[in-house]
């Protein structure tokens, strides 16, 4: 089978995905009345590229063949979609949802960091760990579970940085050093894939060719399983180090054009920054 031929035949057209990402985009548009904006392309874009991730033929490579595949469509899920879909929300649609009491406890949890990095990088950490890795490839739902876990995760970790109301982040230098330290964990990890022994993801060493482009992966492309392995540490490494690195220059740059902003940890506003609180003491200030 040719390039070209696999382009074609290789979509997994996987209904929870098509109905999970018609309905986002139908909740939003709601939310928004129709009206497009630069920020409805953000979250339109992020959908269009979860729809990708995990329904073209990159989710095909990346559930049989290629470990390398498979770094790819995580990047996709854990630090590109994610800030898309959060940069999508409008501020005014998120102060009107904080006024409800059921987002307003969400955001209360949201708003711790150490809970917040702590759950986008442990799930990362988790679902490398070879055994999980190697039980969410042979089950269908336990790989559902995973890719939905590194979405929810991944929107949890970004909040802190890019939550849609600006009061709501990381002021600018704790942001990124709390964007830094998850870098530093994401390298960590991305050596240890790089230069561990081959084989530790063994569903890659003799995958079955129900397309036959085996001999144009191993062969043509030089994708042998030693390399398809290194390939997909360096991609967990080098490409997505840039991403954070991309939000740590945003958050000096963010801090240097304010630099009051800096402010200490406790300049977060966590639990006690719900509008609809804020709302309840204004109106008693103007009794």
């Amino acid at each position: 089978m040719t390039p070209w031929q696999f382009l074609i035949s290789g979509w997994d057209w996987e209904p929870s995905v098509i109905v999970g990402c018609a309905l986002l985009l139908l909740f939003y548009a709601a939310a928004l009345r129709f009206r497009f904006s630069w920020r409805a392309g953000c979250f339109v874009s992020a959908l269009v590229l979860l729809f990708l991730a995990l329904v073209s033929p990159l989710d095909t490579l990346a559930d049989t063949y290629l470990f390398s595949a498979h770094m790819v469509q995580h990047i996709l899920l854990i630090l590109i979609v994610p800030p898309l879909l959060l940069v999508g929300i409008p501020q005014e649609v998120m102060r009107k949802m904080l006024e409800r009491s059921m987002f307003a406890k969400i955001e209360r949890l949201l708003s711790s960091p150490t809970l917040a990095w702590t759950a986008g990088v442990g799930t990362m950490w988790l679902w490398h760990w070879p055994p999980l890795y190697n039980a969410a490839l042979a089950n269908a739902p336990l790989h559902i579970a995973e890719h939905l876990l590194f979405l929810i995760s991944a929107v949890v970790f970004w909040w802190p940085v890019i939550a849609p109301v600006e009061n709501l982040r990381l002021a600018p230098l704790w942001a990124a050093v709390y964007v830094f330290a998850a870098c530093t964990a994401h390298t960590i990890l991305a050596i240890l894939i790089t230069f561990a022994p081959l084989g530790i993801y063994p569903a890659y060493l003799q995958p079955a060719d129900a397309y036959n482009i085996l001999p144009l992966l191993r062969g043509q492309w030089g994708l042998t399983p030693a390399a398809d392995q290194q390939w997909g540490g360096l991609l967990m490494w080098v490409p997505a180090c840039t991403v954070y690195l991309a939000f740590i220059l945003a958050s000096l740059a963010r801090w240097y054009r304010n630099p009051e902003e800096a402010g200490a940890p406790s300049a977060y506003p966590a639990a006690a920054t719900t509008f609809a609180a804020a709302k309840v003491h204004a109106k008693d200030t103007q009794a």
